[in-house]
């Protein structure tokens, strides 16, 4: 049984360790013979077994979502450098492997949602201009976990407060 994104599904139960999930899906890579996601994949499993070693232990779901949203950074990052250098074909290339990336993250929380628990907070505490950003931020991270990301709440509670854009 297949998913879309071509996910393993019996294979990769919810409940498993990342590392064994991400295993599974390069198996499932390698017999589809889709060469651009195995790649992908195998070099997801790489940044897990090299982060297990700088723990010291097991990558737990927290830590396995942090790793798959810096790598689809990287993967951003490295496509507008592509783009800005004139290499279409690259730039596509990295596009394609955080697509990949992103179908490991948990469904995201909607932004009106994360909007919504910020405006009740701010109204809650009366909270107010840039120094509130901080008990914001905390609170909203402890509340959504790895369904949100702190950029975005951060430019939500910015945007609310009133504080402005970050200064460069």
């Amino acid at each position: 049984m297949t998913t879309t994104e071509g996910t393993t599904a019996a294979a990769t139960p919810a409940a498993a360790a990342p590392q064994q999930r991400i295993e599974a899906e390069v198996r499932a890579a390698m017999k589809s013979g889709d060469k651009a996601r195995l790649q992908t994949v195998r070099l997801l499993l790489t940044e897990i077994k090299n982060d297990r070693i700088r723990r010291g232990g097991e990558v737990d779901e927290a830590g396995f979502v942090a790793l798959v949203r810096k790598a689809i950074k990287q993967r951003e990052e490295a496509a507008a450098q592509y783009r800005a250098g004139q290499r279409q074909e690259l730039a596509a290339k990295e596009e394609s492997e955080a697509a990949i990336l992103a179908g490991f993250l948990p469904a995201a929380a909607d932004e009106s949602e994360i909007r919504a628990a910020v405006a009740a907070l701010i109204d809650e505490r009366g909270l107010s201009g840039p120094q509130a950003i901080g008990p914001v931020m905390k609170e909203m991270l402890a509340r959504f976990g790895t369904s949100a990301d702190g950029a975005t709440i951060n430019r939500i509670a910015r945007e609310l407060l009133g504080a402005g854009g970050p200064k460069r």
